[in-house]
């Protein structure tokens, strides 16, 4: 593209994301998702694994054909949000018997969620910001446990559940991003772009079909 018009690329395959991204009106002008080993390093901390991911996602994309055929002017994002009990961090569940051990986990205890966003600008200069989310379930009896594992709202979430569904009902506090522990913490993601020279405000005013 010859072009000059900056252009938003997010490295992530995630609909809760894109659908995060367009309540505040930016619409990717490239979906890139990067395939990076997830695998926590030996005594690697929640905190310390959501900035890696999301450093390796967003440079792993800058690299992609496909963002470079986009020019000089592309903006990467890159997310990857951690749950954290203590220490302790807990999967991205993918099976029954993962998502119960968080949810049994969880309940009636506060947590973390370390959901971080990384952005790399046509300066090529990485930018990164962990927002962390504490959250306290209540006490979850068996039926809880049970009915949410049935709707099958877990899999291949962090902690075991997601709470743009029906684990909202589970939440008796949040304090932080309740973007953030969806997946995109919206308030710092557009900060960032905007410090970053990002025109916000003009893609408000953009259609979609204007961006690509």
């Amino acid at each position: 593209m010859s072009d000059n018009r900056a252009r938003l690329v997010l490295a992530s395959a995630s609909p809760r994301r894109l659908t995060l991204l367009d309540r505040v009106g930016l619409s990717p002008a490239l979906l890139n998702p990067a395939d990076v080993d997830e695998t926590p390093l030996k005594r690697e901390t929640p905190r310390r694994l959501s900035i890696r991911l999301a450093k390796a996602k967003a440079e792993k994309a800058r690299t992609a054909p496909e963002v470079l055929a986009l020019g000089p002017h592309a903006f990467i994002l890159a997310a990857d949000t951690v749950v954290g009990l203590g220490r302790r961090i807990l999967p991205k569940a993918e099976t029954y018997e993962q998502a119960a051990d968080c949810l049994n986990l969880l309940s009636g205890r506060s947590h973390w969620v370390y959901s971080t966003i990384c952005l790399i600008p046509p300066s090529g200069k990485a930018i990164t910001r962990c927002v962390e989310t504490k959250v306290r379930f209540k006490r979850l009896a068996r039926e809880d446990v049970d009915s949410y594992l049935a709707s099958n709202e877990w899999r291949g979430k962090a902690g075991g559940y997601a709470i743009q569904g029906r684990a909202e009902a589970f939440v008796r506090y949040l304090a932080g991003s309740h973007s953030g522990v969806v997946g995109l913490p919206l308030q710092e993601t557009v900060a960032l772009l905007q410090g970053a020279g990002f025109p916000v405000y003009h893609s408000w005013m953009t259609t979609p079909s204007d961006m690509v």
